[in-house]
């Protein structure tokens, strides 16, 4: 990457690298899986074949929420029944007549599969449990601006155990940011063609606070999925999907094609397998059962090289055809290893290479820029 860019250093006019697409979900811990539902329903003194008596309330309470919600922000929920329906589109229809200040943008239902408990009576044992299954409900999509965050959802489901999850963009973030610095940018969709100061802008990239995301999630789920109260654990928020990505901003469309274009065409024929792992991280042995591969697609808008390898992808695309934009996916991001603390069960700890854990406080050491490649 380095290399590339000292190359045609002449040619480009800036750098960033910032996350993209973060998807975090929530969860009750106390209620997440069968046996603790089992717990807390016994501790209510509740029959665990009157689970669904107990799950309807609950589901009143929020669908009696996202109405007072709509009523409140002077909108209409939108039930989704195509399923082919592209919500962003909806949406950046929706922005683009009511502008982009804070505040409650749209609000989507659909019938959508989710996590579920059924009880059993095991005949042989004698013992009455839940167990999980899966079922459909009634999901409820906030869409809302926050001034630091820029626009947001949080998908709210009507029946126990009542996962969250919630969306944000990095790019969005960081123009929030440089806004209250001061710093000009030109921004279109989620890619920056310009920046006064890309080294400031960097800077704030990387400045993570988790402290204040978790607390605004907290927020989010207390306004938008209001049987929290009924829970004294709260939600445990987890990272579901982080892209990370680097776009290599050039000062024109015409400096940019021709590089690209030997680029991609190279890269889809040389790297192979074992390339794959050593991008991001991995070495290769005989033991390895998951998918791996390249892959090259012509789109409309251009031209997009991928490799992947499990739930990680790495892949690059240029954006506008004059932003050079290498993107990182991460579906699980204990696929990675760092150095951490790791405490043992008999009480012990140690420091040592270890799978990155899955909570919000993992962001800042998930740092996606060492596993990023130059195609070249």
């Amino acid at each position: 990457m380095k290399a590339f860019i000292e190359r045609y250093s002449d040619k480009i006019l800036g750098v960033i690298s910032c996350f993209d697409r973060v998807v975090i979900t929530g969860t009750i811990i106390e209620i997440c899986y069968a046996d603790g539902m089992s717990g807390h329903l016994r501790g209510k003194k509740i029959r665990i074949f009157d689970y669904t008596r107990f799950a309807e309330p609950l589901r009143e309470e929020i669908r009696e929420n996202a109405e007072k919600i709509a009523r409140d922000s002077g909108l209409e929920i939108e039930f989704i029944r195509r399923k082919n329906f592209r919500k962003e589109d909806r949406i950046e229809e929706v922005v683009a007549r009511r502008g982009d200040h804070p505040g409650m943008v749209h609000i989507f239902s659909a019938m959508e599969r989710c996590p579920s408990f059924s009880p059993w009576h095991d005949k042989k044992t004698g013992k009455t449990f839940l167990k999980y299954t899966e079922a459909k409900c009634l999901h409820y999509y906030f869409y809302f601006i926050v001034k630091d965050l820029g626009l947001c959802y949080m998908r709210v489901p009507t029946w126990a155990p009542f996962r969250l999850q919630f969306y944000f963009n990095g790019h969005n973030q960081l123009a929030a940011k440089m806004n209250e610095q001061g710093i000009g940018y030109t921004q279109i969709d989620n890619s920056f063609l310009g920046i006064d100061d890309f080294a400031r802008a960097q800077q704030l990239a990387d400045n993570i606070d988790v402290k204040r995301l978790q607390k605004q999630l907290n927020q989010f789920a207390e306004k938008f999925c209001p049987v929290i109260r009924h829970f004294s654990a709260g939600y445990y928020w987890s990272l579901m999907q982080i892209e990370y990505s680097t776009d290599i901003v050039f000062k024109r469309q015409a400096d940019l094609q021709p590089i690209y274009q030997h680029i991609v065409r190279t890269a889809i024929h040389a790297v192979k397998a074992d390339n794959i792992a050593m991008f991001l991280g991995r070495k290769l042995n005989g033991n390895y059962q998951g998918e791996m591969g390249n892959n090259f697609h012509t789109r409309i808008q251009g031209t997009r090289i991928k490799h992947h390898m499990a739930h990680v992808s790495i892949k690059m695309y240029d954006k506008l055809g004059i932003v050079l934009r290498i993107e990182t996916t991460v579906n699980d991001v204990s696929f990675f290893k760092h150095h951490r603390k790791v405490e043992h069960r008999d009480g012990t700890s140690e420091m040592k290479l270890a799978p990155v854990r899955k909570f919000i406080y993992s962001l800042p050491v998930v740092d996606f820029r060492t596993i990023l490649i130059c195609f070249s």
